[in-house]
């Protein structure tokens, strides 16, 4: 395999017919069916420009195919409901994006698809799986604490069980971590972030490493719609060709972030797997290449403090999303987990006092300048 700040840039093997170094842009929707032998159509994500993007995040993930979706959500759906169905059971860990647990709590059960959730290790997987349960569902490291599941003991689980895995790869990214090389059987991505990585588009990304699953995922997608236009195939693709540079900008960044963060009085707790004092960090090492661009961590104040202090920054913005090259911050209260109860949120352990903070590509010593003013002004 090509090293991956190669791979980024010449993802593909062959160049477009007329010998361009970029890809070209197909806006047709209607193809010559009479002499193909597949039917090009964006509904049936089948265009030159759905391919193409798809094979390169394949390459980038090491798997057997892949195809992309006009969200994170439409790829994390789409690869729940093409394998499981009513009077069926998921195994979902506790710790999950916003917009999947909702999924998980509010949609599947409309389908009489049956959820349970786990803690961040075999055993207790193991524990919650019964005679109908058909699919294990991770998120290593998770939104917003940062836990990490060990891919290979799921793996293993579901293997000794005839079960599928899919894993949202999000946070990682195919540059810091490869799940279906430990077992895993589908990744997905919220491309909207570190795969786009400059917070202007939105897109999903699914890649199996079984040739079998292709077929039936993609006649999922064909009924639920959420395919990308061409122009956005090709503006992801562009993006594609940095993403390993931005990725190791932003884990050194985060790391600087974490360290300083972890010896300001100020801050109760921080999270971060590339920490030794991250309850996970020993799994983090095992699995994964770098350790990401997100840091969570609780300043020392209520809720009204944590407004004051995202209004005192200047370089960091407050705003939703993550991934992109300009920091990002956010409090999971009022963004991502604002539909759970606080004792829900307590549950999982998310206090009034977390701050999620997506590091970027500026300079650490500026970013840690920002948030040492901030506290300063909001705990004076």
């Amino acid at each position: 395999m090509k090293n991956f700040e190669t791979l980024c840039v010449h993802p593909l093997k062959d160049k477009n017919d007329k010998g361009a170094v970029t890809s070209a842009i197909y806006p047709a929707i209607a193809y010559d069916y009479l002499e193909e032998k597949t039917l090009q159509y964006p509904g049936f994500y089948s265009t030159y420009n759905q391919e193409s993007l798809g094979e390169i995040i394949c390459n980038l993930e090491q798997g057997k195919w892949g195809m992309i979706f006009s969200s994170g959500m439409a790829a994390i759906s789409n690869a729940i409901l093409t394998f499981v169905k009513h009077g069926e059971h998921i195994v979902f860990s506790k710790d999950l994006y916003g917009g999947t647990l909702k999924f998980a709590k509010e949609e599947l059960p409309k389908r009489g698809i049956e959820c349970s959730f786990a803690n961040n290790n075999s055993d207790s997987f193991k524990s919650q799986i019964k005679d109908n349960t058909k699919l294990l569902y991770i998120e290593t490291p998770s939104n917003p604490l940062l836990k990490i599941v060990s891919m290979s003991e799921i793996a293993a689980i579901a293997k000794a069980h005839n079960l599928i895995t899919v894993i949202d790869n999000t946070f990682a990214s195919p540059i810091n971590q490869l799940p279906l090389a430990k077992g895993i059987d589908i990744s997905v991505h919220s491309g909207t972030k570190y795969l786009g990585g400059h917070n202007d588009l939105p897109y999903g990304a699914l890649v199996s490493n079984n040739i079998d699953h292709k077929e039936i995922i993609f006649n999922t997608a064909k009924m639920y719609g959420g395919s990308l236009s061409p122009y956005e195939c090709y503006i992801a693709e562009r993006s594609l060709k940095t993403l390993a540079l931005r990725i190791k900008k932003q884990n050194e960044n985060a790391m600087e972030v974490a360290s300083f963060l972890s010896n300001n009085k100020h801050i109760n707790k921080v999270y971060y797997p590339g920490l030794a004092s991250h309850a996970d960090h020993k799994v983090a090492k095992e699995q994964m290449t770098g350790f990401g661009g997100m840091v969570s961590f609780e300043l020392d104040t209520d809720l009204d403090g944590i407004n004051l202090f995202q209004h005192n920054l200047k370089l960091i913005s407050p705003a939703l999303s993550l991934g992109g090259v300009e920091s990002l911050i956010c409090s999971p209260v009022y963004t991502s987990h604002r539909y759970l109860t606080k004792e829900e949120r307590l549950q999982i352990g998310i206090r009034d006092s977390l701050l999620r903070l997506s590091v970027g590509i500026e300079n650490a010593g500026d970013l840690i300048n920002d948030i040492e003013q901030a506290i300063a002004l909001t705990l004076h």
